[in-house]
Parts: C-alpha cells; structure tokens; sequence
C-alpha cells in the first residue's frame, strides 16, 4: 500500500497547464525525491497533496483511501506536514513555544511542564540536539530548520514534504539534516524531498519522480541511475555537468574594499580586492553579511565605515547610478525586487538601467526600435525564451528571467560585474548555462565578485573564496586551499587549525 497516490493530477491555470494528468506513488516509509526544472510542476503538484490548491481532474489517495473535498486540515489530519523553504517561526518565543502554537495541550490552560516534556521527548528521538527551552532567535539557521520538522512530527505527520530544504545550509549542516532523514525513516516515517541538488538526491533518497514540462516523465530506483543521467532526464536532452576553469591571466586592481564594515556588531571591517580575470567568490551562511556587502558595493547603503575604490578611484560617496555608468554590471540576489518589473514585457526590462544612455533616449525620447532590436538580439544570444520580446516578463520562468538579466548587464559591456545568488531557484539547465556565462566573462578580462550560498558555483567558478561570519571575514586565501569541510567550518564560525 501507498502511503500517498496522485493519480492523473490536472491543473490548470487559466490557458496554462502547470500539472497534466500527473502519476506520483510514494511508498510507505520511504525517501522519495521530486525533480525537475523551474515550472516542471513540482511545487503545484505539492500544493495539490498538501490540499492548498484543489485539482481540476484526479484523485488522491493517502494509504489507500481516496480523499475527497481536500484542504490543508484534511491533510493535517490524514497525517500530512509539510515544511516550507522560507521558516515560520517566531524568534522571541522558545522552541517549544514555537512548536505547541496552535495545539497547547491542557484543558483550560496551557500545560508548560507538559509541553516541554513532549517535545524534547520527539526531538530526542530523533537525534534532532535541541533544548527546547532556548529561544529560536539563538539558533542557527539549521537548528530552526529542525524546529519546522519537529513542528510536524509533534502534530503527527506520517509524511513530511521538505521543499528545497538544504538550500541555506552548511554542508556539516546538509550531513546532519540528511542523517536526520535516515533517522525518520527508520522510525517509519515518509519523505517527500524536494530539491535541485543532484548529489544530494542520490545520498538520501529511495526512489526519484522527474517532471518535466508539467509531466511525469520518470520514475526511477536511485540506484539505478547518475546524477549525469538524472540531469538529462530532467532538461530532456544531454547535459554537460563537468566545468572548466582554465588559467587566464590576471590583471590591476578592479574593485578594493578597505576596512568596510558591513554589521553594526561586527567588531572588524573587511578588506579585500578583485583584479581583472578573476573570480572572487563570497561565501557563508544567508544573514552574516552577505546582502550588505552587496548593497555597499552598489552604493544601494551608505558606506559609515571603511572606503571603496574602483580602478584607483574612491567610490564610497558615489550614487548607484554613477557606479553603474563608471562600468559596474549588477546580478541582485533578489532579481524580482531589484532586477525586474514583473508587470512589464521584456523590451521595457532591458530598458532598466539603461535609460540615461544615448544609445536608447534621445531628447527624452526612448529609441524603441533600437531597443527592441538590441533586446531580440539579447534574448536570441543568451537563449531567453519567450514568445516575443513584448511577453510580459512575469509570465517567463525563473530561469528564463535570471538569464534576461544577465544579458542586460553583460551587454552592457561593464568591466567588474557584481553577482549575487545568480543561480537561486534556478534548474539544472539554467544553472549549467549561467556558469559558462561566468567563466566566459572571467576569460574576457572582467572582475568578478560573486557571492553565493551554493559552494558547488564557489568552489567551480571561483580563483579566490573568501568566507563571511556575523558580518567578518573568516579567511580569504586560493580556491584550492580550502576543502568542503574546512569551509563549512569557517561558515559555521569556528576557525580551528584551518
């Protein structure tokens, strides 16, 4: 019997299917992983299981009865959790505050004693190394992770849906929560694990769905296939996993920061450089500094302490404008805050950032010709598909928005370009593409200060890595002198004899 059955899953938005006729089986007790590419279906289809959206044609089947009338207590209810990517926990409450929310027990009052005694009983079951007592705004971002897992195992949940959830961890931190998988597993429990990361996929799981194109196109034992096989199964064509980073000569000195400060309680500035041809990649957990360094750098933030110089200048008082114009290209980590306007078509987003340029506006006016043959021939060079540059930006993918943006500030010509998360949320396609786009612009002579919570793109892209902790940098030497361990380490804080 199934712990859980999509059968023939249809959903509709409007014209646009986002699930076709969709078949996803997990057996009972097993780690079962849900892959593709951004817009495959995944997220709808769990959405759909977790009874937040209601099917248009199908069934669903949890151990072996059809549930009808779906919604998100039935799913409470028929022992579904679960736990999102972005935590819903209150910082100022304890963890067993956190996790009794909304389920107290106690007749008339809240029964503290019983409480606690509950939940450090499941979390020591499960090896999960919490004291509930301590208030969640003290834990580490993968600590609060197991207060969402624990949240759901405390109301029952038999089958726990895990969205992306390695996505800000450190890979101590990934090691952990996988051997917390294996723990629930052993103790009976079901996981559904969604993910972009491959090795990750065949560490832990049992068996892999792969949608693509709002189809079920495979399901597969995990051991019987390779990540490289997994790949392909995914974009539907074959995929080159392996990067090349050959040596290219390195250059002046394209950006400096000298002794920035990027938090208000970090007890030192930071202090680093980039030349021309090489990539410096940023490392660290989300939250130690990593979006300051990224507002400071593009003026988006006053700079209170420290100076920051480009090609011999002193920048620190310039405007964001002036920098972009003095030759700087900006990835945001956030593309839909800072990089588009998800209401306006592709033509009118490669305007953004260029619309004090001659080759654009004269007199006030927008040249629209000359922009819309420069975005056509953007989107054609960078493979942004879309149905013509006048579809509105919102409507692409993630991954087809992400490479519009790069090729708005690379055609730019810009000499150091600032890239931030540049591949978050993104397939493996995208990913793989997005990369070369990196190395490319490394051959070409560009400086290139990439922060990323992903050490795959640090450790395959970068020359140097740097490694930020509560606003510090922990270490800043060549990329082949540091090892995923010593890494994770210095993410974590602790420097050790590394």
């Amino acid at each position: 019997m199934y712990a859980v059955e999509m059968r023939g899953i249809t959903k509709r938005f409007g014209s646009f299917t986002a699930n076709d006729r969709i078949e996803f089986c997990v057996e009972k007790g097993e780690i079962h992983c849900l892959l593709g590419e951004n817009g495959a279906g995944k997220t709808t289809l769990m959405n759909i299981l977790f009874g937040l959206y209601k099917a248009d044609e199908g069934q669903i089947f949890i151990h072996g009865e059809v549930i009808t009338k779906h919604s998100a207590r039935k799913a409470f209810l028929c022992g579904l959790g679960m736990v999102h990517q972005h935590f819903m926990l209150v910082d100022a409450l304890s963890v067993w505050e956190n996790v009794v929310i909304g389920n107290e027990p106690g007749k008339i009052s809240l029964d503290r004693k019983e409480s606690i005694r509950r939940v450090q009983e499941i979390s020591d079951s499960y090896h999960f190394g919490l004291d509930v007592e301590t208030k969640v705004g003290e834990l580490s971002v993968g600590m609060k992770q197991r207060v969402e897992i624990l949240k759901t195992l405390y109301r029952g949940a038999e089958t726990i849906i895990m969205d992306e959830p390695t996505a800000v961890l450190t890979p101590q931190e990934v090691k952990q929560l996988l051997d917390i998988f294996r723990d629930m597993k052993k103790q009976g429990k079901t996981i559904i694990f969604i993910t972009h990361k491959l090795d990750e996929t065949k560490a832990v799981s049992d068996r892999i769905t792969v949608l693509r194109g709002g189809k079920s196109v495979h399901t597969v034992a995990t051991k019987d296939v390779t990540v490289k096989e997994l790949a392909n199964m995914m974009v539907g064509h074959e995929v080159n996993l392996e990067l090349k980073r050959p040596k290219v000569p390195v250059g002046d000195v394209m950006l400096a920061l000298k002794n920035v400060k990027l938090l208000p309680n970090a007890q030192n500035g930071i202090s680093l450089e980039i030349r021309a041809g090489e990539i410096l990649g940023i490392a660290g957990v989300e939250g130690n500094g990593q979006k300051q360094l990224e507002e400071l750098v593009m003026g988006l933030t006053k700079c209170k302490e420290g100076t920051i110089w480009m090609n011999g200048q002193d920048i620190t008082r310039w405007s964001t404008r002036k920098r972009v114009e003095q030759g700087i290209g900006y990835i945001p980590s956030d593309r839909h805050q800072r990089a588009i306007l998800p209401g306006f078509s592709i033509v009118d987003n490669y305007l953004l950032g260029n619309q004090f340029q001659d080759t654009y506006v004269h007199r006030g006016l927008i040249r629209q010709k000359i922009l819309e043959k420069n975005a056509q021939r953007l989107m054609e060079e960078f493979d942004v598909r879309a149905a013509d540059a006048h579809q509105n930006i919102g409507s692409l993918s993630g991954g087809n928005q992400q490479k519009m943006v790069f090729s708005r500030e690379v055609g730019k010509n810009a000499d150091f370009v600032l890239a931030c998360q540049p591949i978050r949320g993104l397939d493996i396609g995208a990913i793989q593409y997005l990369r070369e786009i990196l190395l490319e612009l490394r051959a070409q002579g560009k400086g290139i200060l990439l922060i990323s919570a992903e050490l795959t793109d640090i450790f395959g892209l970068s020359d140097r890595i740097g490694v930020l902790y509560k606003g510090e940098l922990m270490a800043l030497r060549k990329n082949e002198e540091f090892t995923t361990e010593s890494i994770g380490l210095l993410m974590a804080g602790q420097r050790g004899e590394i």
